[in-house]
């Protein structure tokens, strides 16, 4: 039975009661009884979040100490590097160097004798005299000045240096040298050379070393250094000094809370700077005396009662920091209980401590255990004193809300009324909140909304019907229950047809009979329930007998729910008779098109054939009549006879490259693509035209690298090309100029590179460069060629599955490669029976991305320029294509167009990867993901378009 609707004051009362007040009343009296019962878990409870709290800020501090002293430590690392690259580069420099002042020592010793504001310098008697390099002491006296620099600009840096591995030793501030250091002293067996050695430090990064006693006599200290090499050669090791002195300074100064002290200890344990607050309680003297003499020497670090480990006191402590990266420990030192607290540079592996009395740190949190309680019950009072204010204030709000609320709701709600009898456009109902005045004026405006929509619904009828009557020859219905055709439209009148209601029969008798089986098919498929949708064209005859050929397309509407056949199917009629007909006037153009390229083929190759005879009796008879006929004798008829051989050779290789051109353009062959040794073959072309070069004074620059490189070729055909490119990098080059062969390693193609210093090419005209007969405004000059070599070397590139690239500008000589995949990759991919997918993108970046992200799914096979991708697509469709738009020779646009002209790739899956973010409406693809590439969306489509039915698994 429903309850009978109260008024909205009473409502809001209600609610009100059920949902604040007494849940309300019963929240307070439960908190009071829990607060006087838990009072004493709360406070103890909070007291440990404040102790905890406290270790939290100990640790907190320990930390950003450690950044502190982790940014110095990178400061004076930075500077080493700086000093390390500056020091290599003085070391290579080729300018005039000015030998410094040197003097030697009766042991053999070579020295700076004063102080001339510069670095100190030190050549060891290890090294006999007549072998000390005193270029390099010259070339290292061009650092003075940064050395004095860095030096300056950073005061834990207490000396820098290099050290060579011949024990010369460039130091900065100068200190007399020859009285510190033994005339013999090995610098390479100390710890601040060695440690930077390939051995020690494979990766030439700056690393640090341990506390060790300085032979140069300033104290205790730590250095970072960073080896410097030629090649692989260790020329040496720049470094620099950071004293434990200064440590201590610096570890002074910082910030450790509850008036705690630092200790920084090294990554195997030692302290390496302890402060004298925490003297007296580790049990340790800083070291203070030195033995200088022993120190240079050998080396001296800090003795074991340095190390954590060896100290019963401290040996959790050293266990608690070798496993951990920071932390904080309770520990008794010197009979008192301490927090100590941790924390690892990152720099150095170092770990900062902080030590402080633990009295001192929960000092505050006994304190304020006290007043907890008091102020619980100033709580309890306060909290019931609220709740009544809070009961009065919400009573009165409810009666003002009810009031504002009943005028303008009962407004609205006639407002709808009126919309709903076709007043569109009632008055609004004014109102004081905001919210119900804005709905009154939104209900009014869908009022208009509404008035304008059943406006805009008519006039869309109207045109609808005015278009599908325009634009079609009929709109059809087949009702399959009866049996019947019903046709609306001009088609009954313009073929003639008895009724515009016909039977399945009539209308199939004037259908060509070549075409009525396709047509009963896809009905029948209809019929049954195999598919929505229809579409078939076929030829119609009209009254006089003429077929027209007509489209037709329609979908089921409505299916038997019990078998699932369609009961009623519609659909419209298009007259496409004038598109047959064009589509026949274009292949009957195209194939008179290919007969008259063939019969030009063939005209060529003939008169070309026909001229080598005449040629080769010329080119014969001129070369007996140059050997009877020397310079000496008659010089006039020897220049002409050398003339008649030029243009006769030249004319030769002109037929030569016609005939080529032309069998290419009347039949493309296959070759007989193998492994070919790339490099052998590039020096093979180098003798060929190294005495052209020679005649010329040009200069020809092999730099081809040792190891093989194969590739995949006919190399018959590349050795054409290698020497078509050539040939033109010598005949276009300045005088004196340069020619350079090398190989380039690009994804998992290679390239042979030709390049020239010749005057260059306009980038406007690169494009024209590989068209037959074309030489870019050279026709008229005296450098002899017809313009077929380059469009002759790019058609047997694409033959042998590559490509041919240029980069040349005005002024800047040429570059010119041809593109061929690894051998080795070609065997990888034909070793697996896995589906193939070819992408197109000429960027080799993301060719690499691209191939790796797919590896465990496909064969990758990878095209840079669109003509290429066109012919190995069309010749041997892949199960998938990844399709970039902005690519060279042919765009990716119209090459989807010519695919989907072929019959063999108009169903070929293609996914476009573009960073174009319009135009994929109008694209016949099945996927669009926009650069930069998710991997995991494309791994998704890829396997999706792979795996789905139908797809090509070729």
């Amino acid at each position: 039975m429903s309850k009978t609707p109260i008024g909205i004051r009473q409502w809001i009362w209600r609610a009100f009661v059920q949902t604040a007040l007494i849940p309300l009343v019963l929240v307070e009296v439960v908190l009071i009884a829990v607060y006087l019962i838990t009072n004493s878990t709360v406070r103890d409870a909070q007291i440990e979040h404040l102790r905890e709290t406290a270790l939290a800020e100990l640790q907190a501090a320990v930390g950003l100490e450690t950044r502190i002293i982790d940014q110095q430590l990178q400061q004076v690392a930075s500077a080493t590097e700086l000093f390390r690259q500056f020091t290599a580069r003085a070391l290579t420099e080729d300018e005039p160097l000015l030998e410094p002042e040197l003097s030697m020592t009766a042991e053999g010793v070579r020295y700076s004798p004063r102080d001339d504001g510069g670095a100190a310098s030190f050549y060891s008697a290890a090294t006999p005299p007549e072998q000390q390099d005193l270029n390099k002491v010259a070339r290292l006296h061009r650092l003075d000045p940064l050395m004095k620099a860095l030096h300056a600009g950073n005061s834990l840096i207490a000396s820098l240096y290099f050290n060579s591995w011949d024990s010369y030793n460039h130091i900065y501030p100068w200190f007399a040298t020859q009285e510190q250091y033994p005339p013999d002293m090995d610098i390479p067996s100390y710890n601040f050379y060695y440690l930077a050695n390939a051995w020690q430090n494979p990766s030439r990064r700056v690393v640090w070393t341990d506390v060790y006693l300085d032979p140069a006599g300033h104290g205790w200290m730590m250095s970072a250094i960073a080896p410097v090499y030629r090649g692989d050669f260790l020329e040496g090791v720049s470094g620099i000094d950071v004293t434990v002195g200064g440590m201590l300074g610096r570890i002074g100064d910082l910030h450790v809370p509850w008036n705690g002290y630092a200790v920084l200890v090294s990554r195997d344990l030692n302290i390496m700077a302890l402060p004298e607050a925490g003297e007296q309680e580790f049990g340790l003297d800083e070291l203070t005396e030195h033995s200088y003499d022993e120190a240079i020497r050998q080396e001296q670090f800090k003795p074991d009662e340095f190390r954590l480990d060896r100290h019963e006191d401290t040996q959790a402590l050293a266990r608690a920091v070798v496993t951990q990266p920071s932390g904080v420990l309770r520990l008794e030192l010197g009979g008192k209980q301490r927090l100590v607290a941790w924390s690892t540079v990152q720099q150095t592996g170092w770990h900062l401590l902080a030590v402080v009395d633990e009295a001192e740190v929960f000092s505050k949190t006994n304190a304020l255990a006290s007043r907890f309680q008091q102020i619980g019950f100033l709580l309890i009072a306060g909290l019931v004193l609220f709740y009544l204010l809070f009961f009065g204030f919400m009573w009165m709000r409810a009666r003002q809300l009810s009031l504002a609320l009943l005028k303008p709701i009962a407004g609205i709600s006639a407002m709808m009324g009126q919309i709903g009898q076709g007043i569109w456009r009632p008055a609004a109902v004014p109102s004081e909140i905001a919210e119900l005045d804005a709905l009154a004026q939104h209900t009014r405006a869908i009022g208009g909304q509404l008035e304008l929509s059943e406006a805009q619904r008519s006039q869309a009828q109207e045109r609808l019907e005015l278009v599908l009557e325009s634009a079609t020859e009929s709109l059809w219905e087949i009702d399959t229950r009866r049996g019947t055709l019903q046709l609306r439209g001009r088609l009954p009148a313009r073929f003639g047809l008895p009724s515009a209601t016909l039977s399945e029969t009539q209308f199939l008798q004037r259908i060509h009979p070549q075409d009525v089986h396709q047509v009963r098919a896809e009905l029948e498929r209809m019929h049954r329930g195999h598919t929505f949708r229809y579409e078939s064209e076929y030829r119609f005859a009209d009254a006089l007998g003429e077929y027209h050929w007509l489209l037709s397309r329609g979908r089921v509407l409505e299916r038997d729910p019990l078998t699932g056949q369609a009961t009623l199917v519609a659909g419209t009629h298009v007259d496409i008779d004038a598109i047959k007909r064009g589509e026949d006037d274009l292949r009957r153009a195209i194939q008179q098109a290919q007969a008259a390229n063939e019969a030009k083929t063939h005209l060529i190759s003939s008169i070309s054939h026909e001229l080598r005879t005449p040629l080769n009796a010329i080119l014969g008879f001129a070369q007996l009549m140059r050997m009877d006929c020397p310079p000496s004798a008659d010089p006039e008829a020897a220049n002409y006879l050398d003339e008649i051989l030029l243009a006769s050779r030249h004319l030769n290789q002109l037929l030569g490259d016609i005939l080529d051109w032309s069998s290419l353009q009347a039949e493309r062959p296959r070759l007989e693509l193998q492994r070919v040794e790339a490099t052998t073959l590039m020096r093979e072309c180098a003798e060929l035209v190294r005495l052209e070069v020679q005649r010329l004074g040009l200069r020809l620059d092999v730099e081809l690298p040792d190891a093989p490189v194969e590739v995949l070729a006919e190399p018959r055909r590349l050795r054409q090309v290698l020497l078509n490119l050539l040939s033109n990098a010598i005949k276009y080059n300045n005088p004196h100029g340069m020619v350079r062969l090398s190989v380039e390693h690009v994804a998992d193609q290679v390239r042979l590179v030709v390049e020239d210093t010749g005057p260059g090419i306009d980038e406007a005209l690169q494009a024209q460069m590989f068209e037959p007969f074309r030489r870019l405004g050279r026709e008229s000059s005296n450098i002899q060629g017809a313009g077929i070599g380059l469009s002759l070397c790019l058609e047997y590139a694409k033959l042998m599955g590559g490509s041919i690239g240029v980069k040349s500008a005005p002024g800047a000589g040429s570059r010119f490669w041809i593109a061929l995949p690894l051998a080795e990759t070609v065997a990888q991919l034909a070793a697996h029976e896995r589906p193939r997918v070819v992408y197109v993108e000429d960027d080799p970046l993301s060719q690499v991305l691209v191939r790796r992200a797919l590896a465990d799914l496909a064969d990758v096979r990878v095209f840079d320029d669109g003509r290429t991708a066109l012919a190995h697509v069309l010749a041997d469709p892949p199960a998938l294509l990844l399709l970039d738009l902005n690519l060279p020779e042919l765009d990716g646009e119209h090459l989807l167009q010519l695919l989907r002209q072929a019959p063999a790739t108009q169903q070929l899956p293609v996914l476009v990867l573009s960073a174009a973010v319009e135009g994929r409406e109008h694209l016949d693809c099945q996927g669009w993901l926009a650069k930069p590439i998710d991997l995991d969306a494309l791994r998704r489509q890829v396997r999706a378009l792979l795996t789905a039915p139908g797809s090509s698994q070729g």
